[in-house]
């Protein structure tokens, strides 16, 4: 998983995004931080499982409804299964090795 440095690529409100293959973060001192580093790659491991295209429909479609829900868009952000699952097992540096395929449905 290659990690891409390009403060232009992500908009001033995000510092990594994972594309897949990629992992393009703002500032390479986010290569030291492990619990990020993690975070996308769980989003790689589900772009893999749902064969990458259907992962961004999916994830844009779970956005919308759910800044309809919370009328948030933070809130929204925070609440798709697949950040779900990302930011609460980001801190966990074994749950990729554990994981079971197709676990962000458990966060639905």
């Amino acid at each position: 998983m290659p990690i891409v440095v390009n403060k232009y690529l992500i908009g001033r409100h995000f510092v990594g995004i994972a594309i897949w293959p990629f992992i393009v973060i703002k500032d390479s001192f986010l290569k030291q931080d492990d619990a990020f580093i993690n975070h996308e790659r769980i989003h790689l491991r589900q772009q893999v499982e749902l064969l990458i295209l259907p992962f961004y429909i999916i994830y844009l479609a779970e956005y919308v409804i759910r800044v309809i829900q919370y009328r948030n868009l933070q809130q929204a952000y925070r609440n798709i299964s697949f950040e779900r699952e990302a930011y609460l097992n980001e801190g966990n540096l074994y749950y990729l090795k554990k994981r079971k395929p197709w676990s962000f449905i458990k966060y639905w």
